[in-house]
């Protein structure tokens, strides 16, 4: 599903995000991604997206190889992607359906797939009642919930979540933690960076600990391992 070989990311002014990291991430695993701010987590998920390329090494997502890909083909693999953000990253001047809808008509799908799909994603994430309001009108746990139908609505085989609760207070937190549960559940790879120490401890599942780049931990079910 997703596989790094020897991998590196290096920066114009010589310093390296990421060291040499081999790791193998199967189809359905849950994997929390932790470590101090700054060891290179987040380029560790942009390389999966193909925001960023390596510098050496191969990362295989879906079997393409990320770093090879020719630019004609990155929509196509970024269509099996779905990336949450921190800060949501909705669109002010559209509502929710056309916030969702806006992931599907970027990969030109019909619109009568579009009219049907997307009220069946706001009704998994619960906002199939505010179909019409638009991203102002919205609690931030609201907000993230349409982030996750936009990420989810193309059917995505991964998702890439960075600090997907890290805006939101925790009863919040545990409710998009259960909608990603379910997500999971229903055989989507999720691959999330937090720095969120209750929720990793109490929903174990793997951990990959990052720090300077590399790989310092990797345990099936594992916990936050640092303090705070």
């Amino acid at each position: 599903m997703i596989e790094m070989q020897d991998v590196w990311k290096t920066y114009q002014d010589g310093s390296h995000a990421i060291r040499g990291i081999s790791v193998r991430i199967e189809k359905d695993d849950f994997v929390y991604l932790v470590g101090p701010s700054g060891a290179g987590k987040s380029t560790f998920m942009k390389m999966i997206y193909r925001e960023e390329v390596p510098t050496k090494g191969q990362i295989f997502v879906n079997g393409f190889n990320i770093g090879k890909l020719k630019r004609r083909k990155i929509p196509f693999v970024r269509r099996n992607i779905g990336v949450i953000f921190q800060d949501f990253r909705l669109l002010p001047k559209l509502n929710v359906s056309e916030n969702v809808a806006f992931a599907m008509e970027a990969i030109e799908a019909p619109k009568k797939i579009i009219k049907r799909r997307v009220p069946e994603v706001l009704e998994l994430v619960g906002l199939k009642h505010k179909l019409t309001s638009m991203p102002s009108q919205l609690s931030g746990g609201e907000q993230q919930r349409v982030a996750i139908a936009r990420a989810i609505v193309n059917n995505p085989t991964v998702i890439v979540a960075d600090e997907p609760t890290g805006n939101l207070d925790p009863e919040t937190s545990w409710e998009i933690m259960r909608l990603l549960e379910e997500i999971n559940y229903r055989g989507t790879t999720i691959l999330m960076a937090t720095h969120n120490k209750d929720i990793v401890n109490t929903i174990r599942r793997r951990v990959i600990a990052i720090e300077s780049g590399q790989i310092v931990r990797d345990v099936i079910r594992g916990d936050y391992g640092y303090d705070g």
